[in-house]
């Protein structure tokens, strides 16, 4: 009988045209899956590919062999993964996606009460500000904002992410504070450079009235990071905008002030993302749950 690594490395294979896609897909490496797919031809007989430099195609054996298992090959990592849920603890390699400053702030510490309660699972967290490709780069979840509900990816969102301006005490120490956004020209500015776009962030506040302004900080520091700009903005360097929950703490330590308190802008919700397959590992599961969970008071 064959195992279902064998077989699904032969449907994703069938599906993207390519072993290195596959790999992606099952968190594979593209030599592993060429193995399994080898041996499944050995093991039945049939050669179900033909192999090219720059092209991989089914043969005619290949086709109806996919017609044959590829609606099926769901329900059987379905009855898989009942059996092991229910008897079995999640296991295996968690690869999970997070932008660094809200990862490390509020998901790192999650990390020791999910490990005690979860031993089995191995994490494999990539910190880096950028919207992964959850199912071509073989990743579990990703938690962050600004990624494209593309189709088979779902969200589920965890804070709002509103911006705010902050700066250190020592700085604001003798200044007048500002009444409203467009004052915020008096101050230097720590700017952020999108690493995706190259332009200067721009953004228009808004108050709990619906009142809305512009805010047309100066460009005295650009930097691309958001820890950066933070750590900039706690040494005195000037004011900075940035998404509240990465500088919550600091402003409860007394490192930061956060300025125009009852302004914000808007620059929408921090999520968890997940492809929102029919089969989903127990180990995926599990993690949706706790974070959500933590994050629901």
């Amino acid at each position: 009988m064959e195992t279902l690594a064998n077989l699904e490395s032969f449907v994703r294979s069938a599906e993207t045209g390519s072993f290195s896609a596959a790999a992606r897909m099952l968190a594979l490496t593209p030599a592993a899956v060429s193995r399994n797919v080898a041996m499944l031809e050995r093991n039945i007989g049939v050669r179900l590919f033909r192999r090219s430099t720059r092209q991989l195609s089914l043969t005619e054996a290949g086709e109806r062999f996919l017609a044959g298992i590829g609606g099926h090959l769901g329900a059987l990592q379905t009855a898989i993964n009942a059996v092991t849920t229910d008897q079995g603890e999640p296991a295996g390699v968690l690869k999970v996606s997070l932008a660094p400053t809200f990862g490390i702030g509020h998901i790192l510490p999650l990390l020791p009460a999910f490990l005690a309660r979860y031993p089995l699972i191995r994490p494999e967290w990539h910190f880096e500000n950028r919207p992964v490709d959850l199912i071509a780069e073989g990743y579990d979840a990703a938690i962050g904002g600004g990624f494209e509900l593309t189709p088979g990816v779902v969200s589920r969102t965890l804070a709002a992410a509103h911006v705010v301006p902050v700066a250190s005490p020592a700085y604001l120490a003798g200044r007048l504070l500002p009444d409203s956004p467009t004052d915020l020209d008096r101050f230097n500015g720590i700017a952020m450079r999108g690493s995706r776009t190259g332009r200067i962030r721009q953004w228009v506040m808004q108050d709990g009235a619906g009142n809305e302004a512009p805010v047309r900080l100066n460009e005295n520091i650009i930097l691309n990071d958001p820890a950066a700009m933070r750590e900039a903005a706690i040494l005195g360097l000037g004011v900075a905008l940035l998404v509240l929950p990465d500088v919550l703490a600091n402003i409860q330590r007394g490192e930061l002030v956060r300025l125009l308190p009852d302004w914000f802008a808007d620059a929408g919700p921090i999520s968890l993302y997940y492809p929102g397959r029919t089969l989903m590992p127990a180990k995926t599961r599990v993690f949706i749950d706790f974070v959500v969970g933590a994050f629901q008071p």
